[in-house]
């Protein structure tokens, strides 16, 4: 089977049309020199199988287990011209597997710092981070945060080895996890600010197009942005498809604990879930996904899936504009978002 690899050449030129979310879009321009030399990646299935060739249908070459972590060394495309996403990753041992089933990560270790009353917002910056009951690498563990989620961190704490953990807050259940504070970045004011801010907002437009799974921004009907998505699907517990219409982005925050329904059966228990802007009061939003890379159909509860970098372009771009110091801004005014079929 002949393959086409994306060189770093195509990444530039996908990313010139605001196309990178198609194929690789939480990896920053910035990596794009060493990307294939620092990028892992990690397993999001219960289980995972690499190939000889990126096709199922071809000798399986490894079986890895979720949340092991590997080093991507190319992206390939398919030769499946049916498929609704043809990106395969190469990987360290030669194989090929499936990006859907695979979350891009790096390990970026961080120097911890003493967290005023004030707070600070961090995301995870390694693959996961296990969160602790007390700051204590032997306390219970309440959750695993993986990598592009995001947090309040409201208070730090140094143990006796001089160790730095951080608090976190679960908006949720009103608690606090613990977890290393070197596995948390401190996101500053600037990565936060608003974009096109000389653009009004009513010459702003989201469209997001069912059909394409796609999401697309638009500024005096300039294209501006474009990403896949992953809408409301059907599921085992019920049909949850995403619907259409003309709404406004009225309620923004950079985090929020999403959980619902027996795990068992569809329900989910996502802390941290990043850069969430909301269109409708029943919770119907767009969001930063991380225990999925499986864009172009739709799988979600009626939410609009975006990848973290993607989720986080479109909440900045957005208004409400939401103060790096708030959790979160509610109003009657917002972008127009036109969801259609």
């Amino acid at each position: 089977m002949s393959k086409t690899n994306i060189s770093r050449r195509d990444f530039l030129k996908l990313s010139s049309y605001g196309l990178m979310g198609m194929f690789l879009p939480d990896i920053s321009l910035s990596r794009l020199p060493d990307i294939f030399d620092t990028l892992q990646g990690r397993v999001i299935d219960r289980i995972l199988w690499s190939y000889d060739e990126p096709d199922r249908k071809s000798k399986r070459k490894k079986l890895y287990w979720h949340d092991l972590i590997l080093r991507i060394t190319n992206t390939t495309i398919s030769n499946d011209e049916s498929a609704y996403n043809r990106v395969w990753y190469e990987v360290e041992d030669g194989g090929y597997v499936y990006s859907g089933s695979i979350q891009p990560v790096s390990t970026v270790l961080n120097a911890p710092k003493l967290i005023s009353l004030d707070g600070a917002l961090g995301e995870v910056s390694v693959p996961y981070t296990d969160a602790h009951l007390e700051p204590d690498p032997n306390a219970e563990v309440i959750y695993r945060m993986y990598y592009e989620t995001v947090h309040w961190v409201t208070a730090s704490a140094v143990l006796p080895d001089g160790s730095i953990w951080y608090a976190l807050l679960d908006d949720k259940y009103e608690q606090q996890y613990f977890v290393r504070g070197e596995h948390i970045r401190l996101l500053p004011d600037d990565e936060l600010a608003p974009l096109s801010t000389d653009i009004p907002d009513k010459d702003k437009r989201v469209e997001v197009r069912l059909d394409d799974q796609l999401v697309l921004a638009y500024e005096r009907e300039r294209l501006v942005y474009a990403t896949r998505t992953a809408t409301g699907g059907r599921l085992r517990s019920g049909t949850y498809t995403t619907p259409t219409g003309d709404y406004i982005t009225f309620h923004k925050r950079p985090t929020r604990h999403m959980a619902a329904g027996d795990l068992a059966s569809s329900g989910f228990d996502l802390p941290g879930v990043p850069w969430v802007t909301y269109i409708k009061e029943n919770g119907i939003s767009f969001h930063g996904t991380y225990w999925h890379n499986d864009y172009g159909r739709p799988r979600s509860h009626g939410c609009i899936n975006l990848t973290p970098q993607a989720a986080k372009w479109l909440y900045r771009w957005t208004t409400p504009i939401v103060p790096p110091e708030k959790t979160l801004v509610y109003g009657y005014v917002g972008t127009q978002v036109d969801i259609k079929e």
